[in-house]
């Protein structure tokens, strides 16, 4: 192949691999360059496809050792810790495996590269889901248990309230009411995200804007609420009193751990080439809500998400466990960053196959409402 040929051969099945694959002729010329390795790259393979293996990636000598050991064996070698420089001069952390690619021609490779850190995520996701899994049926089989002795509590408070003589000890008895009630609501909410969702179409700015103006309402003095919207994402399907009841429980903690005073961000933007839960989507939309108070404990990061997990004495330690739960039912993910004066909750939920380019089109329209609205209350 010359130099310059861009007649990239067809690949249907790499075409939908999360991970980058590059293939090369056996004169290390790019024979194909797969719509991962495009985002990963910020390279189009337009203009990578019939071009060296330098062009591609400038100092390329790790990636050459790994061909030439790769070639000389006749087998697959994997480069665990390799560091390249993309188009726009970032570095990325990289794992790269050359594999002599079977049913070319003699001498052609098929490199497939891993981001390090993305590996990281894939594997914390799946460590999540599984711990979630376990931590929800855990919470289901305390609250049957609970409910029960619970509601017998109740109701010999009830008569006992019934038979009092003094007025002022009708107060004790109303206590263990009023907590009682509190409890069971409280095991009520934990059962609920095994309930199935109930799936509707609906506007993620709108969502927010509920949110915005519950924290409001809550937290009426010294809360500064910024919205940060892209409004050209399209509508999401899904629960929506489950996505606003996880968005309104990871942002009230925020509110709650700067005591209602600071600056919390709503942002939205479009992610593209995303993995989730170990499936490919082409299209997601992500949701930031950044505050800038005091930050999440270090030695409470990785379980901030398990039930009973609060950094605050008066945190029940659900809250951000429901909202992985119903996030998780979405087949979408939450990530945390944190350091103090910066936490930011990363939310990211797919877009189903039937949301094209149109309905992306059509939709901007109906956000810009949203917003013009959302103005006019500011």
């Amino acid at each position: 192949m010359s130099s310059g040929d861009t007649n990239s051969p067809s690949h249907p099945g790499l075409e939908s691999l999360a991970t980058a694959v590059v293939v090369l002729d056996d004169d290390l010329t790019v024979r194909y360059f797969n719509p991962a390795a495009e985002n990963l790259f910020a390279l189009s393979a337009k203009n990578i496809v019939g071009h060296s293996l330098e062009k591609a990636f400038g100092d390329a000598s790790e990636i050459m050792a790994a061909l030439d050991y790769a070639s000389e064996h006749n087998c697959s070698y994997t480069q665990h810790e390799l560091t390249l420089h993309v188009h726009d001069g970032a570095k990325v952390d990289l794992s790269c495996t050359v594999t002599p690619a079977e049913g070319t021609p003699p001498g052609n490779f098929l490199i497939e590269f891993n981001v390090r850190n993305q590996q990281l995520r894939i594997a914390r996701e799946e460590r999540l889901l599984d711990q979630s899994q376990r931590n929800r049926e855990l919470i289901r089989n305390l609250a049957h248990e609970i409910k029960n002795p619970l509601g017998a509590l109740r109701g010999a408070a009830q008569l006992l309230d019934r038979e009092l003589d003094r007025a002022e000890l009708h107060e004790y008895t109303q206590v263990i009411i009023e907590e009682a009630d509190r409890l069971r609501s409280l095991l009520d909410r934990l059962l609920t995200p095994s309930r199935l969702p109930q799936i509707v179409r609906f506007n993620v700015h709108e969502i927010l804007e509920r949110v915005h103006n519950l924290l409001l309402a809550e937290f009426p003095i010294g809360l500064s609420i910024k919205r940060d919207y892209d409004t050209s994402l399209p509508m999401l399907s899904g629960d929506r009193e489950q996505i606003i009841q996880a968005l309104l429980n990871i942002a009230r903690n925020a509110a709650q751990a700067m005591q209602g005073k600071g600056e919390i961000i709503l942002r939205t933007r479009a992610a593209r080439q995303i993995t989730l839960v170990k499936k490919l989507h082409k299209l997601a939309i992500l949701i930031q809500i950044v505050d800038d108070g005091p930050g999440v404990l270090e030695h409470i990061k990785d379980q901030i998400f398990f039930p009973l997990v609060t950094g605050r004495d008066d945190g029940s330690g659900l809250g951000l466990t429901l909202a992985q739960a119903f996030i998780s039912q979405h087949h979408g993910t939450i990530e945390l960053e944190s350091q103090p004066g910066c936490t930011s909750f990363s939310v990211l939920l797919p877009i189903g196959a039937d949301d094209s380019d149109v309905a992306v089109r059509n939709n901007v329209a109906e956000q810009g409402k949203v917003l013009a609205q959302a103005g006019k209350r500011a």
